[in-house]
């Protein structure tokens, strides 16, 4: 079998999820792997795609191999993505899997970003391997390995393959009718963020300003497709330390300027290829020059989405989860879709609600657990990290680390006990769960010396 390994990753031959690939290549001699650094070799397939086109169609099956950055996979291996559907190469009927390193922080939505598009191309799609990043070093990991290449093959051999998710339904836009006089400005502002190099930028443009007008906030718009990106996040980890961007383009100051300066952010975009299109992706792993900090948190965000969102569980996953691990509060995802209006009053509405208010509701599990993931990596790696351990540290994200509630470990032992003990389980009887409401009932207490909000 030929295999095509698709290489994502902007580090090339010193990428860490490629040496698992050439553990593999070491322990199957007979499966020949060739591999296509696309992760640095994006440009210029931009320019000339005949030679990676040339071995995708030589192939009998295709690996895609990547770090995932930000959700997905990163920019550079989307735009390759792109860049296949873009140059018509016919895929139907071979065989394609996916290796992904990564600390486990939305290695799900990564994954089936990577099947979705497989679909797309008419590619039998088998379960990839999600490996965490130092996996290979171990014994463990280096057997998983195995089994997921022994899996692979089984696979194939029997006919064994993921079924594609269901088509979605013939998209028929509904464009937002004219607007009335815009309202008068509340004095926040809201800065939309958008692309509109998009096929569909009619679409796109006419949800901006119908957005525009139903907002009471200033407006301001910024086109990623203007700005003159040098290249992709590489992963070299200098902002960690620094804070600084290794590329020279000035995207820390825009940012920072033109986009987190407003007191709320609007992204707008087509669904291109079951995401918000590669240049959203450059702009998102680019990012990472804020390190891991959360530094919009607290600021509301919403979406105008242009496309048929229904049929995109995962990026549908993926939005609500941007919001959550940022800390921010999602005030909405207006859609042309279905709605009339594409929902864009009750956003703009609901947009100015939580400015006024400052309404922030607590995370959920996509907060919860995605930041939790960075927090306990970057303590572990605050040496290395040194800008993003000094944001947590300020910023109370260690203070809930169990080795740091003492009280609370003594606490569960002592109720552990008792509620271990049949003798005093029986004497206490009803009044074991009392006393576990005991604080709440102290809060509803506390109410009644408030005063009353209504």
């Amino acid at each position: 079998m030929k295999v095509l390994v698709l290489n994502g990753s902007p580090a090339g031959k010193n990428s860490i999820t490629l040496q698992t690939v050439l553990y593999l290549e070491k322990r199957f001699p007979s499966t020949d792997f060739e591999i296509l650094h696309v992760g640095q070799r994006w440009k210029s397939f931009e320019k000339d795609f005949s030679a990676a086109k040339a071995a995708l169609t030589g192939a009998d099956a295709l690996l895609f191999c990547y770090p995932v950055y930000t959700f997905l996979v990163p920019a550079q291996l989307h735009r390759f993505l792109e860049l296949i559907k873009e140059n018509g190469v016919d895929l139907r009927g071979k065989c394609a899997t996916q290796l992904s390193t990564s600390k486990h922080f939305y290695d799900s939505t990564a994954h089936r970003f990577v099947q979705d598009f497989c679909a797309d191309l008419g590619l039998r799609y088998v379960r990839g391997l999600s490996a965490d990043m130092d996996d290979l070093t171990t014994e463990e990991g280096r057997k998983q390995a195995v089994d997921f290449w022994r899996f692979f093959r089984w696979s194939v051999e029997n006919g064994v393959f993921e079924k594609p998710s269901a088509a979605s339904a013939p998209f028929a836009p509904v464009l937002p009718s004219a607007r009335g006089e815009k309202a008068p400005g509340s004095g926040g502002e809201a800065v939309i963020v958008t692309d509109l190099s998009s096929p569909r930028r009619e679409a796109l443009e006419a949800m901006i300003a119908a957005f525009c007008a139903e907002t009471p906030l200033r407006t301001r718009v910024t086109d990623l497709s203007q700005f003159p990106f040098s290249g992709g996040c590489l992963g070299c980890f200098r902002c960690a330390s620094s804070g600084k961007c290794v590329h020279k383009d000035g995207f820390d100051d825009y940012l920072r300027s033109d986009v987190q300066s407003a007191d709320a952010i609007v992204y707008a975009f087509s669904v291109r290829d079951h995401s918000m299109g590669s240049r959203f992706k450059l702009f998102d792993d680019r990012q990472f020059c804020n390190g891991h900090r959360t530094v919009t948190m607290g600021k509301p965000v919403a979406y105008l989405v242009d496309g048929p969102l229904s049929a995109e569980e995962n990026l549908r996953v993926l939005l609500h989860a941007r919001a959550e691990v940022g800390g921010n509060f999602l005030a909405g995802i207006a859609c042309d879709e279905t709605d009339p209006d594409g929902g864009i009053a009750a956003l703009a509405k609901t947009l100015s609600f939580a400015l006024e208010t400052g309404y922030r509701p607590p995370a959920d599990f996509y907060g919860v657990g995605g930041r939790r993931i960075f927090r306990d990596l970057i303590y572990q790696m605050r040496g290395l990290m040194r800008a993003d351990h000094r944001f947590y540290r300020e910023n109370g994200f260690y203070d809930d680390l169990p080795t740091r509630r003492k009280g609370r470990t003594a606490a569960m032992y002592l109720v552990g006990a008792m509620m271990n003990s049949p003798s005093l389980n029986k004497k206490l009887g009803s009044r074991m769960s009392e006393g576990m409401v005991m604080p709440y009932k102290k809060a509803l207490k506390l109410a009644e010396t408030e005063e009353p909000l209504d």
